[in-house]
């Protein structure tokens, strides 16, 4: 082979004497697989690489015992929040834009290829890895119930940014995918052979071989809605299938939780179209969603606080924080509990089945707390009764403990999560 190899540091290369090549996934330093910046760069180095290279095919596999890949580094996607948001406003679109979009386009690069490309998935692949997993043209899974696929990005206010929206209802249809899309679902085992994610279940220790089965068949590297034969679903339909779907997202969320309606509108206006378009209207969605207020609460709370959380109880530290928090947030809400109808409409949890309609069919800048909605105001003056108690408890804790305690009262006494709690929410809007 003349052409040199990709220096990779997240992934290594493995020429194989049958005249494949393997991608093994294995950042060094981490227990698990996550999809860094240097993991993004290095799909694109290493699809441009194989379009070129004398090999037959290429097989995606981890090179850790602990699963396939946990996903994103959110971390890093708090700090190219924190890098846009310090920009001038009519910047900020285009950066998020072009900063986000780089993964999607190296998956593409991946699957454009002209090389057939298998995944080989032992234990979870989740948001980013499950995206690298859709973009193969194979995919065997373990017949073990830690190997699955899934795309949670909603739980923590986002989108699958990479393809994931346009890749998965393709794959398996719309109405198999929505669960995935938007409640963070996964699929294991005989469902994800049956629903179509997983083109073969092996058994562990099978999966490379069987990958490698399919690689050495001399199949086509194309995946179908690449091919001449496929047909888009008419906008209509989509609509169609799409419209439970969303009033029931609507009715759950109540509005408050933009990811799931820029979701259903990437699935809506992309699966019409080319797949180059759909993931192009899909980063316009991503994009939009990621300037929201939602995403960075969520993201600071319900994912780096809950792993601080899980972290610090595992080993018995909770902060006494934690549990002063808590009392003060339920003390609160014990003398507001009359007006439920006021905590139900802005999001709370928990209140004894209280129903409320749908207050916003479309996504809208702000927060609805922040409207002339009577409800509205009667429950920022609650959360502002809840900031004047926790306030002073904040003294003397670092941010990490004061967003172990946001997750803990979002957790157990119902705090809406898409405003982060009642630290990250006080801090932002009323302190």
């Amino acid at each position: 082979m003349t052409q040199s190899l990709p220096k990779l540091e997240q992934f290594r290369i493995e020429l194989k004497a049958n005249g494949l090549v393997h991608l093994v996934f294995d950042a060094p330093g981490r227990t698990m697989n996550v999809f860094s910046d240097a993991a993004i760069v290095e799909i694109g180095l290493f699809a441009r690489w194989l379009a070129d290279a004398d090999v037959r095919g290429a097989l995606i596999r981890s090179g850790k015992e602990s699963g396939f890949c946990a996903g994103a580094n959110l971390p890093e996607i708090w700090a190219a929040y924190e890098m846009v948001t310090a920009m001038p406003k009519h910047r900020r679109f285009n950066a998020a834009y072009d900063h986000f979009f780089r993964l999607s386009l190296s998956l593409r690069a991946l699957e454009t290829c002209g090389k057939p490309v298998a995944a080989a998935v032992a234990g979870l692949a989740l948001g980013g890895g499950g995206e690298l997993a859709l973009a193969a043209h194979y995919r065997v899974l373990t017949d073990d119930p830690r190997a699955a696929i899934g795309l949670p990005e909603s739980l923590v206010g986002l989108l699958p940014g990479a393809g994931g929206t346009q890749r998965m209802p393709r794959l398996i249809g719309v109405e198999a995918a929505m669960p995935i899309l938007l409640e963070g679902g996964r699929l294991s085992g005989e469902a994800a052979l049956k629903a179509g994610l997983a083109h073969a279940l092996v058994k562990p220790g099978e999966e490379i071989a069987a990958a490698e089965a399919w690689l050495l068949s001399s199949p086509s590297p194309t995946q179908r809605w690449d091919r001449e034969e496929w047909e888009s679903p008419p906008p209509p339909a989509v609509s169609a299938a799409l419209a439970p779907v969303r009033r029931a997202a609507l009715e759950k969320s109540l509005g408050h939780y933009p990811a799931l309606f820029a979701i259903l509108d990437c699935v809506e206006f992309g699966l019409p179209q080319s797949f180059d378009g759909a993931i192009r209207s899909e980063m316009t969605s991503f994009t939009h969603l990621i300037l929201r207020p939602e995403p960075r609460a969520m993201i600071q709370t319900l994912f780096l606080g809950r792993v601080d959380y899980e972290r610090l109880e595992r080993k018995r530290q909770l902060p006494e924080l934690v549990e002063q928090t808590v009392a003060a947030v339920r003390t609160v809400l014990d003398r507001a509990e009359t007006d439920v109808e006021a905590l139900a409409a802005a999001g709370f949890e928990g209140l004894g089945g209280a129903r409320v309609a749908p207050l916003r069919e479309r996504e809208r800048p702000g927060y609805w707390i922040d409207s002339d909605d009577p409800r509205a105001v009667r429950a920022l003056a609650i959360m502002k009764q809840v900031h004047e108690v926790v306030a002073p408890l904040a003294v003397g804790w670092l941010p990490e403990e004061l967003r172990v305690a946001d997750y803990a009262a979002v957790r157990q006494t119902g705090y809406p999560g898409y405003l982060g709690g009642p630290f990250a929410f006080g801090a932002g809007r009323l302190g």
